[in-house]
């Protein structure tokens, strides 16, 4: 059983590929909410096709997405050119799943329940998962495996991009760790405040959302922190402290996971959740 698991973001597309349980391939490109859906079925194609892998050969197709336009447009170009009825990843398709304990289940990013599934499934709770990317997503579930939601913070990238926008004087630069905090000139005193301001805040998120989890969970019960998205690649990640594991690939794990559970009345395996150990 092959099946390509679509991670639909407001910057990137990233495609990932499962023959079976394996992750045999995965490709990023750029999102544009404007794409064709004869244009997402060229790229799609082409980015297989760097690894020697084909359209035709899957079997089925699950999309998490945080872009309307984008999840229509995929979906026309999956049944259209593929013939295939595309899983969607999202609240009402996880019911029965993921215990969703937010105010308004119907609002959570389906990245954000992805990864939340993914987490619960493969490190149980209490965990929460990091996914640095355009906006940096801090998602929390409970020592159970309900989603309690988390913070939702700018990007490095995005908040770069905001200083650079509206600074006529600042330049672009390269976002990597300054030598010191102490910028001796422009281009450090930027790095300074955009890296290790960056750390400082992941850090200190994360510091105030493992205290009220810890609270919430059993007694000398361990709060699993797991780092995802298109920033888990930055040396600088090994500076942001209680980070226990860096999973790249997991919204697009996650994904699948949410597929199987649709697709266990049809006879697909589902997944084997951790339970938590007795006391």
């Amino acid at each position: 059983m092959k099946l390509l698991a679509a991670d639909i973001g407001n910057t990137n597309l990233t495609l990932g590929l499962f023959d079976g349980e394996q992750l045999v391939g995965s490709w990023r490109a750029t999102t544009r909410a404007t794409a064709t859906s004869d244009e997402l079925a060229a790229q799609a194609g082409d980015l297989l096709a760097l690894e020697g892998h084909r359209l035709a050969d899957l079997d089925a197709v699950a999309i998490a997405s945080v872009v309307p336009p984008v999840t229509a447009t995929f979906d026309r170009f999956v049944r259209e050119r593929l013939g295939i009825e595309p899983a969607i990843v999202d609240a009402t398709a996880l019911e029965g799943t993921l215990e969703i304990r937010i105010d308004r289940p119907a609002e959570a990013g389906a990245d954000r329940l992805a990864n939340a599934l993914a987490a619960r499934i493969e490190f149980g709770g209490p965990a929460i998962v990091v996914d640095l990317g355009t906006s940096t997503n801090f998602d929390v579930i409970d020592h159970a495996g309900a989603y309690l939601g988390g913070a939702i913070a700018p990007g490095m990238g995005l908040s770069l991009e905001a200083l650079v926008g509206r600074a006529s004087k600042l330049p672009r630069i390269e976002l990597r760790r300054p030598p010191t905090a102490i910028g001796a000139n422009t281009v450090h005193a930027m790095q300074s405040g955009a890296v290790l301001g960056y750390i400082g805040l992941v850090s200190g998120l994360l510091t105030a959302l493992r205290g009220e989890l810890a609270e919430r969970s059993p007694a000398d019960t361990r709060v699993t922190v797991v780092a995802t998205g298109g920033y888990t690649f930055e040396p600088w990640l090994a500076e942001v402290p209680g980070i226990d594991a860096v999973e790249p690939d997991l919204t697009l794990r996650g994904i699948r996971y949410a597929w199987l559970a649709r697709s266990g009345a049809a006879g697909a395996a589902t997944p084997t959740l951790i339970e938590e150990e007795p006391a």
